[in-house]
């Protein structure tokens, strides 16, 4: 059955995570009337790699948008119009069980190659170039993960350490210390609901206890245009 068909429950407890004061907040069923469209958006994508990068999809493109049924809802938690500015869809499943580290985001999409002081270093993934900003530009940004599966406490849910946006660019050696000051919270979901976060906060992702497909379309926005005629690479 596609998981466009969950329902909600009637009554959930509803989650303590505050973007104002936590990094994260859920928004329950906020993407459920979408889940079909957006399922169409990825059908052809493969199925077989932990995360696809997601480019040249315009009917997506338009959904997350600042006027679209997603990017509507993220306006909020932006200061500025919101930008979609990289997408990945993760596919976690049986045969594909990955876990992640502790760690925070801190890389953006970008179209063209402009070397600027503070910029750096460059890579590719995916054929899509990526690069190292200062860090106080991922500090003005906002990720979401919108579920289009349900995601129990046994199938992996994305693992956050709340606040922990706040101690900034945060040393290899210095992770474990800050995770266990600011605790750890699984973000537990529902197909349909669209998990926000500040995009530095120190995340995980542990194997499913007890594995079945869990897809998470993760889109990173942003409330800004760059500096010095970098461009966002965008969906």
């Amino acid at each position: 059955m596609s998981s466009s068909a969950h329902m909600p429950v009637a009554v959930r407890p509803r989650d303590p995570m505050r973007f104002a004061e936590h990094g994260a907040e859920r928004l329950d069923v906020a993407a459920l009337p979408m889940l079909s469209e957006i399922e169409r958006s990825v059908a052809a994508l493969p199925c077989d790699r932990p995360g696809v990068r997601l480019t040249g999809l315009s009917g997506l493109s338009e959904l997350l948008g600042p006027d679209g049924g997603i990017g509507s809802q993220v306006a909020q938690f932006c200061n500025g119009a919101p930008q979609h500015v990289r997408a990945i869809l993760f596919d976690k499943t049986q045969a594909i069980n990955w876990s992640l580290p502790w760690h925070q985001d801190r890389t953006i999409c970008i179209r063209e190659r402009c070397d600027m002081a503070g910029f750096g270093p460059w890579t590719v993934k995916s054929g899509l170039l990526h690069v190292a900003p200062p860090f106080d530009l991922l500090e003005r940004m906002v990720t979401i993960r919108v579920h289009l599966d349900d995601v129990p406490a046994d199938n992996a849910p994305l693992l956050i350490a709340p606040d922990s946006h706040r101690f900034g660019l945060v040393r290899e050696d210095r992770i474990e210390a800050v995770v266990d000051q600011c605790g750890v919270h699984a973000c537990t979901a529902l197909a349909g609901d669209i998990w926000v976060y500040a995009t530095p906060i120190l995340h995980a992702s542990a194997a499913a206890a007890i594995p079945r497909r869990r897809r998470v379309l993760q889109v990173d926005y942003a409330g800004f245009d760059l500096p010095g005629g970098l461009q966002w690479s965008g969906i």
